[in-house]
């Protein structure tokens, strides 16, 4: 019997992830919501990069990934297809 196997992404950075640290309520706000709070502790935190890279691989469309919300991944999604 054959089991093909589904590619999982890498996930080991979130560990060290600041947001990982500090709860989710800040990075998947309530509609509406400033994501203020969330967008400042992205800033500091050294593993932004590989966060953005997932978001941006996985199509995550809630919350703050990476320091950009789902409106400016969506931007920038738009603006590196074209």
């Amino acid at each position: 019997m054959h089991i093909d196997t589904i590619a999982t992404p890498d996930t080991t950075w979130q560990q060290e992830a600041l947001c990982a640290q500090t709860g989710a309520d800040f990075f998947f706000p309530e509609p509406g919501s400033s994501v203020r709070d969330a967008k400042r502790i992205c800033a500091l935190c050294p593993i932004r990069p590989a966060c953005l890279d997932y978001a941006l691989a996985n199509d995550e469309r809630f919350g703050v990934w990476g320091g950009l919300s789902e409106k400016e991944r969506l931007a920038l999604r738009r603006t590196t297809t074209r």
